[in-house]
Parts: C-alpha cells; sequence; structure tokens
C-alpha cells in the first residue's frame, strides 16, 4: 500500500529554564494507517529547530518555545500534507532525579506510589511507569516530586478541552471517530532516571483501567487530520522546591487553580429551591414496613428509583441524617408529613436500631432477611454525628430526649473501649470489640461527634479522646500524605479520608480554646490541600451521544472518588463550609472562591420535571456519575452506573446547603 504523506509542524520544548544537563527530551510520533499495525519513528532536533527521523518521512517539525515567569510554555501544532491518523509522544528525562527517590502525584488519581491501592487498580504493584488520558485528573497534570532534594518538576496541558470522539475499543491500537481535545500524561522510569511522558491523542500504559478492580490492556488513540489541516497542542513545564510532599501537593493545586481559574456555574439552582426539591427524596423514599421506619437511599435503580428494603446508618445510606434533614425541613415549611415520617424514623431506631451491646445496627436488608454483624467506625460515627444535631435541635425547641441521650453515651463509651493507645479507631469490628480491620484510615469520621458530645454533654472525656485523634491524624495522616480506607467500598487512597481529616480539625479548632485553635486551623488546611486535588479544576468533554454531554454537563467543582472509584460525585457535606472558614482565618481567597464554584456545579444534576437527567423521580440525585473511561460494568463514561445511592448525595447537598450548623451548633448564640 502507498504510504500517506503527512507534514507536521511540531512546536516542542525540552524543558526550558532547567539546565541543559539535568533534562533531555526524547521526542516520537506514531503514524497509523487503517487495517495495519501503526509504525513509531523517533525524533531528533538539528541546528534550525527541526526535528527529523533517521529516515525521510513525510514530517515536517519545529519547535517554539516561550518563558512564562517560573514556567516554560511548550506549543506543538501538527499540519498534514496529505490523510494521517497520528499519535505523538515526548518523554522528558530528569537526569538529576533517581525514579526510586520520587513520589509522584497525578491529581485525583494517582498519590506517592498508589501502594494502598490493589493490584488490579493502578498502582506501583502492577509498575513504575504510568501514563494516563486526561480526563481521569482533576487537573490533567503529572508532578513528580524527589524525597531526596525537595525538587519537583509538573507538565500540565492548556487547551480549551471542547472535543471527545467515541471509540470502537477499550483497548490496542484505536482510531477516533471524530476529533477529540484529551491527550496523556504520566511518569517513566527510564533506566533508572525518572521523567515526564505526555502526548496527543490519548495513549494509557502498561493497563488501561476501565473498570472497578479490572485492569486491560494498553490503548493508543490515533486522531485522523485531513491533508492541510493543522492541529495546536500545548504543554506547560514547571520546576519547583517544596519541603515535603504535602507541600508539593499544596502548591500544585495553587498552581493548578491559578492556571485555570474555574468559573462558577452560571445556572446554579438557588438553595431555597435546592432544597424544596431534594425533600421530595425524604417524600417519596419513607418506608414504614419494618420494624425499622427509613428513608429508602441505597441500591436502587436510577430509572425507577423504587425504594428497596436495604437501610443503611451512615456511609451511602445516611438514614439518620436525612430523618434529621427532614424534621428541620417539615418545621421550617409547616409540612407535618415530614415532620411525622422523621420522628417515626428516630423512634423506630431508638426502640429497635441498636445491638446488644449498643451499637447501631448498620446495615440491614429486609428484602434477603440479612443484616451485617461487622461494624465500622464511619457508620457508626455518622449514626451519632446525625443523632448529636437531633438532639440538640430537640433542645433548642425545648424537647428532651434522655433515652436517646443515654443511648448515645453507651455508644462512645463503646467508642473509647475501641480507641487505640496512638488515638486511632480500627476500621471495623463486631459487636464484642473484636477487630476485623484494624486499619486506622477512618479515625477523623470519628472526630466529628466527640467533639459534637463533649460540647453536649460537657464531658470532657469525650474532648480528651477527640484530641488523641488528632495526634494520630497529624503524625499518621496529615504529615505523611497518607490517606487511606475512608470508604468502605474501596481500599485504596481516597478523596473522602483526607476530607474528613480537615473537617475533623475544623470540629476541634469549633470546641478549643483560643491557644489551641490555631494548631487546629493549620491541620485542617494542610489536610483540605489535598483533598482539593481531587476536585476537578476543568470540564472534561463528552462526545454527541454521551448523555452528560448532551446535557452540558460541567465538571469543574466535582469530586473524583478514589483510586479504585473512577467517577466523579457530590462528596462534599461540610467541607465547602471549612473550605470558606479557612479562607478567612488563613487568607486563602482560593479556598472560599474554589467553594463558591463547587457549591455552583454540583447543584447541576438536579432532577426536576423536564430536567430528569436520566433519574426515576425528582429530587433523587445522581451518585456515580462516569466521566471518564471508566464504569462499574454498566453505560460507561457519559452515563451513570445503573444502580445508586441517593440516600448519602441528598445528606451531602443538605449539609452543603447549612453552612451555619457546625457554627451554630458549637456557638448556639451566634446567629
Amino acid at each position: 500500500m502507498k504510504k500517506r504523506l503527512l507534514s507536521v509542524v511540531l512546536l516542542l520544548f525540552s524543558c526550558a529554564m532547567i539546565d541543559a544537563q539535568e533534562v533531555q527530551s526524547e521526542y516520537k510520533i506514531t503514524l497509523k494507517s487503517p487495517g495495519n499495525p501503526a509504525e513509531s519513528y523517533t525524533l531528533t532536533e538539528d541546528a534550525s529547530g527541526y526535528l527529523k527521523a533517521s529516515q525521510l518521512l513525510p514530517i515536517e517539525i519545529r519547535q517554539q518555545k516561550e518563558e512564562h515567569g517560573s514556567a516554560t510554555r511548550i506549543t506543538v501544532t501538527l499540519r498534514a500534507t496529505d490523510l494521517v491518523y497520528y499519535n505523538f509522544e515526548e518523554v522528558c528525562k530528569l537526569s538529576a532525579m533517581q525514579h526510586a527517590d520520587c513520589q509522584f502525584l497525578m491529581p485525583g488519581f494517582w498519590y506517592h506510589r498508589n501502594m494502598r491501592s490493589p493490584k488490579e487498580a493502578p498502582s506501583f504493584a502492577t509498575s513504575d511507569s504510568w501514563q494516563v488520558r486526561e480526563d481521569r485528573l482533576s487537573t490533567p497534570l503529572t508532578g513528580i516530586y524527589s524525597d531526596k532534594t525537595g525538587d519537583f518538576y509538573t507538565v500540565v496541558r492548556l487547551d480549551k478541552f471542547e472535543n471527545e470522539s467515541l471509540a470502537t475499543h477499550s483497548a490496542g491500537e484505536i482510531i477516533l471517530t471524530d476529533k477529540t481535545s484529551l491527550g496523556f500524561t504520566g511518569f517513566r522510569n527510564v533506566g533508572g532516571t525518572t521523567a515526564l511522558v505526555f502526548g496527543f491523542p490519548y495513549s494509557e500504559a502498561p493497563k488501561t483501567y476501565i473498570r472497578k478492580l479490572t485492569l486491560a490492556p494498553a490503548v493508543q488513540a490515533f486522531e485522523k487530520l485531513e491533508k492541510g489541516e493543522t492541529r495546536q497542542l500545548v504543554w506547560e513545564i514547571r520546576k519547583g522546591k517544596a519541603a515535603d510532599y504535602s507541600a508539593f501537593v499544596a502548591d500544585v493545586w495553587n498552581y493548578s487553580y491559578d492556571t485555570y481559574r474555574p468559573q462558577v456555574y452560571a445556572d446554579a439552582m438557588s438553595t431555597a429551591e435546592a432544597k424544596r426539591v431534594l425533600s421530595n427524596f425524604f417524600t417519596e423514599s419513607y418506608v414504614n414496613k419494618y420494624d425499622l421506619k427509613y428513608f429508602s437511599g441505597v441500591h436502587m435503580r436510577t430509572d425507577d428509583c423504587e425504594s428497596t428494603g436495604s437501610v443503611e446508618v451512615g456511609f451511602v445510606g445516611r438514614v439518620l441524617l436525612n430523618a434529621f434533614n427532614a424534621l428541620e425541613y417539615g418545621e421550617q415549611t409547616n409540612n407535618t408529613d415530614l415532620i411525622n415520617k422523621a420522628n417515626s424514623v428516630f423512634d423506630s431506631y431508638l426502640k429497635h436500631g441498636f445491638t446488644p451491646n449498643g451499637f447501631f445496627r448498620e446495615f440491614v436488608d429486609y428484602s434477603h432477611n440479612n443484616e451485617t454483624d461487622i461494624y465500622s467506625i464511619r457508620r457508626q460515627s455518622e449514626g451519632a454525628f446525625a443523632i448529636l444535631n437531633y438532639l440538640n435541635y430537640e433542645k433548642k425547641q425545648g424537647r428532651k430526649h434522655p433515652e436517646w441521650e443515654a443511648k448515645i453515651k453507651t455508644l462512645l463509651a463503646n467508642f473509647q473501649k475501641l480507641q487505640g493507645q496512638d488515638g486511632s479507631f480500627p476500621r471495623k469490628f463486631d459487636d464484642q470489640f473484636r477487630v476485623t480491620d484494624p486499619s486506622g484510615g477512618s479515625t477523623p469520621s470519628a472526630t466529628l461527634p466527640l467533639t459534637m458530645a463533649y460540647t453536649y454533654f460537657k464531658n470532657k472525656e469525650y474532648m480528651e479522646s477527640a484530641k488523641r485523634t488528632a495526634v494520630y491524624l497529624e503524625k499518621e495522616l496529615i504529615s505523611k500524605a497518607d490517606y487511606f480506607s475512608s470508604t468502605l467500598d474501596a481500599n485504596c487512597e481516597d478523596k473522602e479520608a483526607s476530607l474528613y481529616a480537615s473537617t475533623a480539625m475544623y470540629y476541634l479548632a469549633m470546641a478549643s480554646a483560643p491557644k489551641e485553635r490555631d494548631r487546629y486551623i493549620d491541620l485542617s488546611k494542610k489536610a483540605a490541600y489535598f483533598s482539593l486535588s481531587w476536585y476537578y479544576m476543568w470540564d472534561v468533554p463528552f462526545a454527541q451521544g454521551q448523555m452528560l454531554g448532551d446535557v452540558g454537563f460541567k465538571s469543574r467543582g466535582w469530586g473524583n472518588v478514589s483510586v479504585e472509584n473512577n467517577h466523579v460525585d457530590v462528596f462534599i457535606f461540610e467541607f465547602a463550609t471549612v473550605l470558606d472558614w479557612l479562607a478567612k482565618e488563613r487568607n486563602e481567597p482560593r479556598f472560599s472562591q474554589f467553594s463558591s464554584v463547587i457549591k455552583s456545579s454540583m447543584l447541576q444534576l438536579m432532577p426536576v420535571k423536564g430536567y430528569m437527567f436520566n433519574i426515576g423521580k425528582v429530587g433523587y440525585y445522581p451518585e456515580v456519575v462516569q466521566h471518564t473511561n471508566w464504569d462499574y460494568g454498566k453505560n460507561g463514561k457519559g452515563f451513570y452506573n445503573d444502580i445508586f445511592a441517593p440516600g448519602w448525595t441528598v445528606a451531602s447537598l443538605w449539609q452543603m446547603l447549612s453552612p451555619d450548623r457546625v457554627e451554630t451548633y458549637f456557638n448556639p448564640k451566634k446567629k
């Protein structure tokens, strides 16, 4: 077959503003002829700035660079003189940085070496070199940090990110059906030296991550350029220094924010309207035919949102927090039906909701006559959190609940039995206090009810216990930037552990004397940066036919879940309020600005009549929003999984929409 001709102009850079001896750049262009294996060509630079292959190729290559403060911007332009299918790659070897000395960052997806993750998810357990498509990342950026020197390098992609293409396959060599804006980025071990790798269009190696705990063979995409057509690409490379990995993550987040400047979602729903719509969930999900009354919020189908026989106290169910939300809203709007439903939930849990030793019955499946006998500090803490909010609210209304107070005191006594000498709480245990998972990543979830109980009951023992959690969190999570295993459906690096850690320090600051507050504020800030790194700075593109793109979904302000669960969601709760608080306490205006982005963007998929976003009922907010090439086994990018848990999404958004709750809890005189 006659080879097609290509003329390409590439404006590239070899990592300027860095000593030339520190950096060696390699360039490769891979061309594919339909029906044939792709061929790769190594490129070298001549004295005039042109890049050439060792053999005559239909390629014209040129590089150009611009200095932008401490960074150098690379502009890449490709122009075809004949029809061509191409993939371009640059490897920027950092000779002064040994791979073994380095930690890595791809925001929202890769932290350190992802060694908290199982081998079935991306981690060093599979390979010490990874490159991924940009829409997996909250910022399309790769950072490499040297533990030995404190030096770091980042590469970030700059583009309008307007287009996506449907792909016929998820692995191997793929010719895209249309234009895409998605390239790739990552890191590579090159003979013991670490390297930044990036290019366009996307290419994932050594594996692609297509489904929960499912790695597939590598994928390389090829974009078509017609004769005379031009493609322009821009990257920016930066070198810096940081005291530790946490400081590195903070620096990268600030840089990412300043680079992308995400804007508030323009069509955001008002707080009043959002709560009105969400309240329909309380009305329609109520189930009263079992000993426990509840708002059905787990294991539901997105298409019909019919209630199920499963009820969960915390985590994805959040039945008790939603009962409090329904009660408060019912009294605010004079909705007797909501008030009665909420009170029936509380009454049923008071009577039937505890184990013989005083733990919450965490998860009950009435449909299959099944109930968990392994409990978690996270669910137990979230149940206690909800009840303490309820008790505090009721006290303000002149209503007392001594039986509930006794139940919570028993539960908190159980907490004290479970707490380790180092201040941590085991992740999982049974009713006899036998620990089945001793890992401490869920510890910060307990800090919240302990500080609240101290304020409510005036018992210093609760505060001492909370302070011990802070010691553990500072030593093992925050100082090491090692946040893990907060979620119950994954065991890996996750967003929720860092969010909970930051929020825990916020609660401790609220409950502490002025002399102690500063320490907790600073720790909250440090954890906040890590948590923020999971939230999207940009709007990933979708192809026509992918529902999220068809409805105009914007990913800015939404957070990736974990390394295992590669989708975005609305897990936020008090964290937006924490960001606003930190912005004032530590003069961090970016925090409050991004908080505004989060609060506006997270309401955009609210199901209302005429705009249901493929959800079966009004107010049942979606959960598994699949924004990249990953799914739970259903539907893929641009859609949801078919099963979801709106209990927690409603609770999270409601907490976000109630920013005064925490401060008024700890400072009841303040309005």
